[in-house]
């Protein structure tokens, strides 16, 4: 399995893809670089998902960036686990208007 998918936590709101990925290239060549958008706002979520080209620039991201300081916020950048499926129906979601 690859672990060159990585999470990014704790961003600061100000963040963008283009900020996010140039986080991340000097340690490796970035495949995609997102920060996760509210919908309804259009903020940041404060995090966001960064592919590396292979797993040992992906560890060389975690070990270089993993509680550094970013807009005075400490980063979370760990290995991406994929969300489990719980097999459910997709009700979870509904709101009412």
């Amino acid at each position: 399995m690859s672990n060159n998918k990585l999470y990014v936590g704790n961003l600061p709101y100000t963040i963008d893809d283009d900020s996010l990925r140039h986080n991340f290239a000097e340690y490796g060549n970035v495949q995609s670089a997102k920060v996760m958008m509210d919908r309804d706002t259009g903020r940041s979520k404060g995090f966001g998902f960064v592919e590396m080209a292979n797993d040992q620039e992906a560890e060389a991201a975690i070990a270089g960036l993993n509680g550094m300081s970013v807009g005075g916020r400490s980063i979370v950048v760990n290995v991406s686990r994929p969300k489990e499926s719980t097999g459910g129906g997709g009700y979870g979601n509904r709101s009412r208007y």
